[in-house]
């Protein structure tokens, strides 16, 4: 018999347990909130998949929130930490530009300390087993899997799920952290910005000849940007030193991006060596392709009668900056934090000028780097040779002003504006 919903009563609900869902119950449960993750998939099936050449950039402040309930301990020996990036112009002939932008992590780093790293590549596999041993660790979070919200009712003083399992769940306040495309958004009426690139990302990982050294590089070709992230290297087999690698996300228009996925491995091999350069020596394509169409979401509001939205729930961007998941990060941080202030006070987490103060905190952050992403995808996307030697010399600039720099960097690394308590490594 299943539990009725004041018998089954919790704090939140979070619909999908994807990186942004998991890491929410996660801080939510740390915090002290009655939490229930619900998904489709068996949990343990994500965490006990192989590698696929998938990987996530962890900004410098979303480390913090990951050691801060306890998660970077177990990451830690599985993250690469990036320690500069280079941003530089190639045309259709493959040639880069002589002048480019180099950030140095140094240049961010305040007093005599060593400075932090602008932020690190971990392997999603790696990602998604550390976040469920201490879910599965967590008293305060329930795993709900694979279980699936047929509907989701809400009313002023709480909201309904009804699970396919035939459980009915009762919680003050439920969170959409279902992706782009989940159907709770607009089940409630909650409109989006978006449209397509009309391009396509191809992920992969490389292995190339000499070390990257830590260093992040974003070549922007006609078709868009391809960048060059740099990984662990692999395994050591019987002795030998393992595979220097650097995790691939290869931007192009989609008519080509399709006829270079349908190529066999040496042609397709041949056009990423061209695109990729010599600079690390002899470099190819290992293990699986990913592909995905890239477009840009951005939800009128984030906000509903006992419903949020987070992560790409919310707003879904390009990846030229490497930001999108860091993003739904500062999101989970901001929003425990209100949450947990909310119920200090003895009032309702889920009401509505509680919800408010959430989205006021996020929206300008995320309109800033949802239109800075649109703009750089557009500018440098072509080659248009009048734009090319505009953001040439725009590049060039920024490089040789310090202070613009170490700006530049300090954005990367997440440490502008109003950072919520878990974001600065502190318990909110």
């Amino acid at each position: 018999m299943s539990p009725s919903p004041d018998s089954d009563r919790i704090d939140l609900a979070v619909i999908g347990a994807g990186l942004n869902g998991s890491l929410l119950a996660l801080a939510a449960g740390e915090a002290g909130l009655q939490t229930a993750l619900i998904d489709r998939m068996p949990l343990t099936s994500l965490a006990e998949a192989g590698f696929d050449g998938r990987t996530t950039a962890i900004a410098y402040t979303s480390q913090r929130l990951f050691k801060a309930i306890g998660v970077w301990d177990e990451l830690e020996g599985h993250a690469e930490p990036i320690l500069d990036i280079r941003i530089s112009d190639t045309g259709h002939d493959g040639r880069t530009s002589p002048l480019f932008l180099h950030f140095d992590h140094r240049e961010a780093g305040e007093g005599e300390g060593e400075a932090a790293p602008m932020g690190w590549i971990v392997e999603n596999r790696f990602l998604r087993a550390a976040m469920l041993r201490r879910l599965q660790a967590c008293p305060r979070v329930e795993l709900v899997a694979p279980d699936e919200a047929l509907d989701t009712s809400r009313s002023a003083d709480k909201a309904e799920i009804a699970l396919k399992s035939g459980r009915l769940l009762a919680a003050r306040l439920v969170a959409s952290a279902e992706g782009r495309f989940g159907t709770m958004r607009e089940d409630a009426g909650i409109g989006a910005r978006a449209w397509s690139y009309d391009q396509i990302a191809i992920v992969l990982v490389a292995h190339h000849e000499r070390p990257h050294r830590g260093v992040a590089q974003e070549k922007f070709l006609p078709g868009g940007p391809f960048a060059i992230l740099p990984m662990q290297d692999g395994e050591a087999i019987d002795g030998k030193a393992g595979e220097h690698r650097s995790s691939i996300v290869w931007t192009e228009r989609a008519s080509i991006a399709i006829r270079l996925l349908e190529l066999d491995a040496p042609r397709f091999n041949a056009e990423f060596a061209r695109r990729f350069g010599n600079f690390l020596g002899h470099v190819e394509p290992a293990g699986p392709r990913w592909s995905y169409p890239l477009g840009l979401i951005h939800a009128e509001r984030y906000v509903d009668e006992r419903m949020v939205l987070v992560g790409d729930a919310a707003h879904g961007i390009h990846p030229i900056a490497g930001q999108g998941y860091n993003l739904g990060v500062r999101d989970i941080a901001a929003l425990v934090e209100v949450l947990v202030d909310a119920r200090r006070l003895g009032l309702d987490i889920g009401a509505a000028d509680t919800l408010e103060r959430y989205a006021r905190w996020r929206r300008a952050d995320n309109f800033t780097m949802v239109a800075a992403t649109d703009l750089l995808n557009r500018l440098f996307s072509n080659d248009i040779a009048p734009l090319r030697l505009i953001r040439d010399v725009g590049l060039a600039s920024v490089n040789r002003i310090p202070s613009l720099r170490k700006l530049f960097v300090r954005h990367a690394m997440g440490l502008g504006g109003d950072l919520p308590k878990l974001i600065r490594g502190e318990r909110p």
